[in-house]
């Protein structure tokens, strides 16, 4: 005579089976991009070569009179450095902020954030805690809807390492 199922019997039955079909169908992607990740851990990108890869040889203009990169002078602990940018540039169908990135030149890699933002956003702003590794200098690079790159640039001098050092 056999035994009656329990919910307990079935939802155990039900685990196991369901670790085995992710064992099987997961493993071997998983390894090859736990792999791929730690091969792109080892590789570091300048600042030059990540601005390229971005943006190719577009110019750069100085945009210091409308955007507004808030960023304490001094980290205190660089694994968290508030960072907020504010654009005052009109957001309107016709014209408005349609990228802002943060780089940070000395980090690993150095573009930490990248926001994207449409006219329906009211205003350009945008907000993050971000990792520094020692002390750099930290750009807030915008890009208009017309193809326009404007960007500002500040010092931050970290007095603990934001990689634990």
């Amino acid at each position: 005579m056999t035994q009656p199922i329990t919910r307990r019997s079935a939802l155990g039955r039900l685990g196991a089976v369901s670790v085995a079909v992710a064992a099987g169908t997961l493993g071997v992607s998983a390894r090859a991009h736990a792999q791929a990740s730690s091969q792109a851990l080892g590789l570091q990108e300048t600042v030059q070569d990540g601005l390229k890869r971005v943006f190719g040889g577009r110019p750069m203009k100085d945009g210091t009179a409308l955007i507004k990169l808030d960023i304490p002078p001094i980290a205190e602990n660089g694994a968290v450095v508030p960072v907020s940018v504010e654009v005052n540039a009109p957001m309107t169908p016709a014209s408005y902020v349609k990228n802002i990135w943060i780089v940070a030149d000395k980090n690993r890699i150095p573009i930490v954030a990248r926001a994207t933002l449409t006219p329906e956003a009211g205003q350009a702003f945008v907000g993050a805690n971000i990792r520094l590794g020692e002390t750099t200098d930290v750009r807030a690079i915008v890009e208009q809807s017309d193809g326009t790159l404007l960007t500002a640039r500040r010092e931050v001098k970290v007095t603990v390492g934001g990689c634990g050092g």
